[in-house]
């Protein structure tokens, strides 16, 4: 099944506006302007209008596609929290202004911890759950307050301090941080015979190790799907990838994951996130492939 998803009616979330290539978005009390590539339309708002409304805008460096400065106004914050809730799902994040324009979170990733959350509840006894390239850790909470054994590995012992400042604010414990390179972890659990009944995926299109290992997509992503599969519970389980990078077909995850993984594919869903702009505007935020052998 092919599915658009986007988030859940979220209170101290929205994207007010995107298109000129940039995207206006309110996290709790404060809003940002920040570079997007995906919105390739004009603004609804006028620039007077984004001006007006942003509290922070972020300013590419000359010759540079991902480094950049933040201009201030009064009364900005350069770090904050904002609270996400579903049903009995209760979690805290700390957002940050980094040079790379990005703030610790995903919005876009709702539908994906909503589905972690659910599916991890309804597997039986203390599920154990790999989350690779797992950034600030929103899908290592929501998976963790479902009552999962977890393991979050990042290559960025900055991110994984960020991710465990997440946990303890949203009151949760016991998550296992490991700062590391998702492929050799991967080769080495096969290896041993570790099996998780979880396992999610959000690989940059490039990216480095710890120790300087280098991460391109379309090269690795095949090898690191079949090494997942032969960690992956065959009975009980389910698995998310989550891929942003432009031009990178859904149906290439379609292949890639039924090739490896066969029958114990089940329940799947494949499509694309997206956010919608208070003009109804909807802007992609990346494919996905999921599935489960619980509902």
């Amino acid at each position: 099944m092919y599915s658009f998803l986007t988030t859940s009616a979220w209170t101290d979330y929205e994207l007010i506006d995107c298109g000129n290539f940039e995207k206006l978005e309110r996290f709790g009390d404060y809003v940002l302007a920040r570079p997007e590539p995906q919105a390739a339309w004009d603004k609804h708002l006028s620039e007077g209008e984004w001006e007006r409304l942003a509290q922070a805008t972020f300013k590419r460096e000359k010759g540079n596609q991902e480094k950049g400065q933040w201009q201030l106004k009064k009364g900005m914050a350069e770090q904050w929290f904002i609270n996400y809730r579903y049903n009995d799902l209760k979690l805290r994040f700390r957002l940050g202004l980094s040079s790379f324009k990005h703030v610790g979170l995903f919005p876009e990733q709702d539908p994906n911890w909503q589905f972690i959350y659910d599916r991890t509840c309804a597997l039986p006894g203390k599920p154990k759950v790999l989350n690779m390239f797992a950034y600030t850790g929103g899908a290592s909470l929501a998976a963790n307050a479902a009552g999962a054994d977890v393991t979050h590995l990042d290559s960025v012992k900055q991110v994984n301090f960020w991710a465990r400042q997440n946990m303890e604010a949203s009151n949760l414990d016991n998550i296992r941080w490991l700062v590391e390179d998702a492929m050799k972890y991967a080769r080495r659990e096969v290896k041993r015979g570790n099996k998780y009944q979880g396992i999610i995926l959000d690989p940059p299109a490039y990216g480095r190790g710890p120790d300087g290992e280098k991460w391109q997509l379309e090269e690795q992503i095949n090898e690191l799907i079949k090494l997942c599969s032969q960690m992956l519970d065959p009975e009980n389980n389910f698995f998310v990838i989550n891929l942003y990078s432009l031009g990178f077909s859904a149906l290439i995850l379609d292949n890639l994951i039924k090739a490896s993984f066969g029958k114990t594919v089940q329940n799947e869903e494949l499509g694309e996130l997206y956010l919608q702009d208070q003009a109804k505007r909807k802007l992609p935020l990346g494919t996905f492939f999921r599935f489960s052998s619980v509902k």
